[in-house]
């Protein structure tokens, strides 16, 4: 179908990009001797830590998901799919813009606090575990909110009608249909949250709050950036990458269990949702969630607004810094993608190469990449080329999920016509395929740019004080306690990233011409 020597390319590039950061941080773990591999009583508080918020974190994601996700499953409102596609923002929200509008709601100067002055009580606390606990929340309760909801939408509309007839009602229907299902979900949608919670940087680093807040991730840094010791910081990236591994592994393996059967598609009923009391508990859900979804970065919004004429002229220049790596990043990302995905259409098991880069964390393979580089460069030279790297690495799961099943399904319909119309090669791309895969390329360019624009991690283990990308330039007002340009700053990069996300997926919209 595609020539082989594209195919061996990308997976050979993306393999060596993968693997050879992490045989650095290994071999360097090891030449360390076991002396040097001996945790410390903070490396132990920061694995402590780093189990512990990701425990919670996830915990509190999928429990508070369970009434918002049934709210959604039974009621039908203006707005619904408004909703249900605002749960999917966070995901390609800028990590410290988000962070950032949660400072303006819940920090000692936001809204919860003059709230509860007015009624002569102390701010809130934000800094230390349980802001980055809120954190997390704020970011995985929309994700484990669509796996509930879709695990909800498969339970047949037959056996809701069954329910009815044998007069279940509230506790009883709950406990028959959808207590089974909650069982085989929860597991699944925990680990993934756990593991993504487990590898987060940018959270912790804002609103950690000192050692005794600190993860493995940040631990990372701090023995990198400010100690520059490599033995630790490959110690640490050693462990940080086995914790994660096991934790996909675990979930990959993750069995679901019986499926719930088929049904006749017809539309849902709920019948055991008719009362009042059930009513008003799912508008509350309902109500409060998008609450606390839209409110941080609608005060993000108001103080960035004012915030805008206070930026400094390094945040225009950290500006098109951004733009040339989100930019570099989306043509890699892609450029790896496509040749993989046509190639895993008739091998599915090539897929599993770009899947590699969800075990290993932006910090983990930013420090192999370090220990690879500095023998033979001055790594900060090349700072925003491994930030494009890297980027572009860790958006190669997330766009091979959405190609590999669209250009699948066009092989499928149209695979039997294009080969008795002799299309090979070039031809069967460009007439068959592409078109086809026109929305998903869009989707998934404009995904690979927003989380690149948005992402704070290696480019702060690699950066020098006179460059800097968006987000970490943000990041240093904050620091600096510049609020207002931070605001501003913010303002921008929310901007910029929801604009490349809009470009890109709208340009794969457009009409399509064979």
């Amino acid at each position: 179908m595609i020539r082989s020597w594209p195919v061996f390319l990308a997976a050979g590039l993306v393999l060596l990009c993968l693997i050879g950061p992490l045989i650095a941080v290994f071999h360097r773990a090891g030449e360390a001797g076991l002396t040097s591999l001996t945790f410390s009583a903070a490396d132990g508080a920061a694995l402590r830590f780093s189990l512990l918020q990701s425990v919670l974190s996830a915990s509190l994601s999928v429990l508070l998901a369970i009434p918002v996700s049934r709210a959604l499953a039974r009621r039908r409102f203006r707005g619904r799919a408004a909703l249900i596609t605002l749960l999917g923002a966070p995901f390609i929200l800028p990590v410290i813009v988000a962070v950032m509008g949660l400072l303006a709601v819940f920090g000692r100067n936001g809204l919860m606090s003059d709230l509860l002055g007015l009624f002569g009580l102390p701010p809130v606390q934000i800094y230390g575990l349980h802001g980055v606990v809120l954190a997390h929340v704020f970011f995985n309760l929309p994700l484990a909110t669509r796996i509930l909801l879709q695990a909800w939408q498969d339970i047949p509309a037959e056996r809701f009608r069954l329910a009815a007839t044998l007069r279940l009602h509230g506790w009883q229907s709950f406990r028959v249909l959808e207590a089974p299902m909650l069982m085989r979900a929860l597991p699944g949608a925990w680990l993934v949250i756990f593991a993504l919670c487990l590898s987060s940087f940018a959270v912790v680093l804002v609103l950690g709050g000192g050692p005794k807040a600190t993860t493995l991730e940040l631990a990372i840094y701090q023995a990198f950036r400010f100690d520059f010791d490599l033995a630790r910081a490959a110690m640490l990236a050693l462990v940080q990458t086995v914790l994660v591994g096991i934790v996909a592994i675990v979930a990959l393996g993750q069995d679901s269990g019986q499926a719930l059967g088929a049904g006749l598609d017809r539309v849902v009923q709920r019948w055991d949702a008719s009362g009042v009391m059930a009513r008003v508990l799912d508008a509350l859900a309902l109500v409060l969630a998008t609450l606390f979804l839209v409110l941080p970065i609608a005060m993000l919004v108001w103080d960035g607004l004012w915030g805008i004429a206070q930026l400094p002229p390094q945040v225009w220049r950290a500006l098109w810094v951004s733009l040339i790596v989100a930019l570099s990043s989306t043509a890699l990302c892609m450029a790896l993608a496509l040749p993989i995905a046509l190639a895993a259409i008739r091998h599915p098991r090539i897929e599993g190469i770009g899947l590699i880069g969800i075990v290993s964390s932006p910090l983990v393979l930013g420090t192999g990449l370090f220990l690879i580089i500095h023998p033979f460069a001055n790594p900060l030279k090349l700072a925003f080329v491994v930030t494009a790297l890297v980027n572009a690495l860790m958006a190669l799961p997330f766009a091979l999920r959405v190609l590999v099943p669209a250009l699948r399904e066009a092989e499928a319909g149209y695979g039997r016509l294009a080969d008795a119309l002799g299309l090979t090669g070039y031809a069967r791309l460009r007439l068959l395929l592409l078109p086809r895969a026109r929305r998903p390329l869009g989707f998934a360019a404009g995904l690979t740019a927003a989380l690149s624009m948005g992402d704070l991690g290696v480019i702060a283990l690699f950066a020098d004080p006179n460059r800097a990308t968006l987000p970490l330039q943000m990041y240093r007002l904050m620091s600096a306690y510049r609020v207002e340009a931070a605001a501003g700053a913010g303002l921008l990069l929310l901007a910029s990233s929801l604009a490349l996300f809009w470009i890109f997926d709208r340009g794969g919209r457009g009409h399509v011409e064979a």
